[in-house]
């Protein structure tokens, strides 16, 4: 029996789906939604802020700043309450209700700006305004990586010591960077492959549907990939579908890095193949898992196997379109 006294003490990291009776091959799917915030990144939530405080930087009464439109917000928001700090959430208006939501239950202040441009010049009006505010600066922060460095890489080879490659979705990029970072210097044959999303879809469905960032990760370094696959968003969409069709309720995200693993495995060897699935589908409800939603954004073809996408590979990976 396991007993907590905080929502953080809980993250499931050894769940993996083996695909093979969903996609025909042998995928393992790692499954990082199962914990209090239903998402990887209470992870670096959770690591960004107890350095922090060992830093002096939070302190009793001390109030988080951050920027984020969907799974970070909520995963301080949770951090935030365990640990007494008040939380100010800077978001923008593609962030979906229910997310809005659940930070505010959660106790935090959300703050909409129109667009990351101005989403930033808010967050430092804030800390320049108040006393005890603190921005912690997810794409610019070291325990955005550090968390997946001390924790994800090593479960993985924990479970998997045979692991031959290992897909990672970008977004800002702390899962790719901290794996990658743990593999090269204790397993340096595994294969990493990013996978992020291109076209055709408007860039408010992107956001929705977790299959971009707006802001891309400054301080990545490409040698640490072996390869980037980018994945059309309705094959990515498609994959998620499918999925949920053999009760694997996944997020965008999971769709997106399994429809780039699948393609670069048609072109290459690999005898264990690990994917990363960072969260689960009950968020996107009304936007992958709606037809109406995705036909609206995508045409009437989008969720037809034989619609038309692609899946090369590209050093490209920091071009926003």
């Amino acid at each position: 029996m396991q007993v907590i006294t905080r929502p953080e003490e809980f993250d499931v990291t050894d769940l993996y789906v083996d695909l093979r009776h969903v996609v025909g091959r042998r995928v393992l799917m790692k499954c990082e939604g199962f914990n209090f915030a239903r998402s990887s990144k209470l992870k670096p939530a959770l690591e960004m802020v107890t350095l922090a405080e060992r830093a002096g930087v939070l302190r009793p009464g001390s109030t988080i700043v951050e920027m984020s439109s969907g799974n970070l917000g909520v995963a301080l928001s949770l951090v935030a309450a365990s640990r007494g700090y008040r939380f100010v959430c800077v978001t923008d208006p593609r962030s979906t209700l229910l997310t809005r939501q659940l930070m505010q239950n959660l106790g935090t202040e959300v703050l909409v700006a129109q667009d990351p441009a101005a989403g930033l010049r808010l967050v430092r009006r804030l800390c320049a305004e108040n006393d005890g505010y603190t921005w912690l600066d997810q794409y610019a922060n070291a325990g955005n990586w550090m968390a997946h460095f001390r924790s994800t890489g090593p479960d993985i080879l924990r479970t998997v010591p045979d692991l031959d490659v290992l897909f990672v979705g970008v977004g800002s990029a702390g899962t790719l960077t901290g794996c990658a970072r743990y593999l090269r210097q204790v397993r340096p044959q595994v294969r990493i492959v990013a996978v992020e999303c291109v076209g055709p879809g408007p860039r408010a469905a992107r956001r929705s549907t977790a299959l971009r960032t707006s802001v891309r990760f400054p301080v990545i370094d490409l040698s640490l990939v072996d390869d980037v696959v980018r994945v059309d968003e309705t094959a990515a969409i498609r994959e998620c579908r499918r999925l949920a069709q053999r009760g694997f309720l996944l997020g965008g995200a999971s769709g997106m890095v399994l429809a780039g693993a699948l393609g670069w495995l048609e072109a290459n060897d690999a005898a264990t193949a690990v994917v990363i699935s960072p969260d689960l589908g009950d968020r996107y409800l009304d936007t992958i898992y709606q037809d109406q939603w995705v036909k609206d954004n995508y045409g009437p073809d989008a969720l037809h196997d034989g619609a038309e996408h692609e899946s090369p590979f590209s050093k490209t990976l920091f071009e926003v379109p």
